[in-house]
């Protein structure tokens, strides 16, 4: 059988090139603010992790570019070798200090963050309980580790419970791992209860707070600040891609467990170090963060406007309470359709299809930013609320 069979059998994208509704890999020609140029038409961007709208922040920019000119474009190799720099260690102490954890280690982006680290600290005699609607990431680190894997419900506490209770007996390591806000629902993990099954079972506990850092908390430091269990969750992970305006990702924990990682996580050791003009930025968001509370401020006040819009004019949001607030569609054509005329009304969202949603059950993934003026996100109401009644969902 010729290798290649499955790559000419797949014309799923190229029908719906075909028929005019592709959504995916669209060109934007300008910077990720809450507009952007796409084909040359302005649109409202409802569809960027850029939750706090640092993208452009000129503190960023200067940075950045001044990180260049002192270090170069680039690290030529990895972190292990001769790929660390002082800022490296500048930036892995202030994430310390920010998350409150006795250490840090960063990498080069946040899938290889929790690819690594889970890869590393799961063992052959270890089990690790995930929700079902983890992120691709926790479960490729998960299938690259040698323990056994074991999944739960979305968010279920019965069925966490009943999982690890089957494994009570076990004699190897036993650890949970779940997102904090689950990426295309919006929700939040219920952290108490995890956390109070983790004591009962004797399980340590893993967060990826890859879109909770910078947006829970009252200091933006994710889940268990904003349930007040810092001292209960053992590893944190975080990106820099979201509130951080730049790209890499980095674990928080014990020392001896974050110095563990740091010797055994592959996707660490082999791969090129981040670059300093990343560096840079996350330590001028970090800058801006810890001196400009508001701009959490105003992020939730975006995020409340949108959530109570959308829920008056009858859309299902399901359970999302962060700004990440889904539309459900049903059908992935459906789903494509209306992407299409959110575009063609000049509003930029993401289609959501399965697998990363169950089949069926399509949604359009609409996210928002501390920099969304009032009329941006009144126009895109309006605009949802026309296709809305058009498309027969509310």
């Amino acid at each position: 059988m010729d290798i290649f069979e499955k790559c000419h059998k797949f014309t799923r994208a190229k029908d719906a090139i075909e028929a005019g509704i592709y959504p995916y890999f669209q060109p934007i020609q300008s910077g990720p603010g809450s507009e952007v140029i796409i084909g040359g038409r302005e649109l409202i961007m409802i569809g960027s992790n850029n939750y706090l709208g640092l993208t452009g922040h000129p503190k960023v920019l200067e940075a950045a570019i001044h990180a260049i000119k002192k270090y170069g474009s680039g690290c030529t190799g990895s972190r292990y070798l001769n790929g660390t720099l002082d800022i490296h260690m500048e930036l892995e102490e202030r994430l310390a200090a920010f998350m409150k954890r006795d250490a840090v280690v960063c990498f080069s982006t946040g899938h290889q963050s929790n690819q690594g680290a889970l890869s590393a600290i799961i063992g052959k005699n270890d089990i690790v309980f995930t929700d079902r609607a983890d992120h691709a990431s926790i479960v490729d680190g998960v299938r690259l580790s040698f323990g056994r894997v074991v999944k739960y419900r979305h968010n279920d506490m019965d069925d966490l419970e009943r999982m690890l209770k089957r494994y009570e007996n076990h004699e190897g390591g036993k650890l949970i791992v779940t997102d904090g806000v689950f990426s295309m629902e919006g929700d939040i993990v219920n952290l108490p209860q995890v956390v109070a099954l983790a004591e009962k079972y004797d399980s340590a506990v893993y967060v990826d707070d890859a879109h909770s850092v910078g947006v829970l908390g009252k200091h933006g430091r994710g889940t268990a600040e904003h349930f007040a269990l810092e001292d209960k969750v053992d590893l944190s992970m975080g990106t820099f891609s979201k509130s951080f305006a730049s790209i890499g990702g980095f674990i928080a924990g014990d020392e001896d467990v974050i110095h563990y990682i740091k010797h055994m996580a592959r996707s660490l050791i082999f791969s090129a170090s981040p670059p300093p003009a990343s560096v840079a930025a996350v330590l001028a968001c970090l800058d801006i963060i810890e001196a400009e509370p508001e701009r959490l401020e105003r992020l939730w006040k975006n995020t409340r406007m949108m959530k109570t819009g959308f829920d008056s004019l009858g859309f299902d949001t399901g359970h999302s309470a962060t700004p990440i607030i889904p539309i459900k569609i049903g059908r992935d054509e459906d789903c494509f359709a209306f992407w299409k005329l959110l575009f063609e009304n000049g509003v930029f969202a993401n289609p959501a299809i399965s697998p990363a949603v169950p089949p069926n059950e399509a949604i359009i993934r609409t996210s928002y930013m501390a920099t969304h003026t009032e009329e941006e996100l009144t126009k895109v109401l309006e605009i949802f609320a026309k296709l809305g009644k058009q498309f027969g969902i509310i």
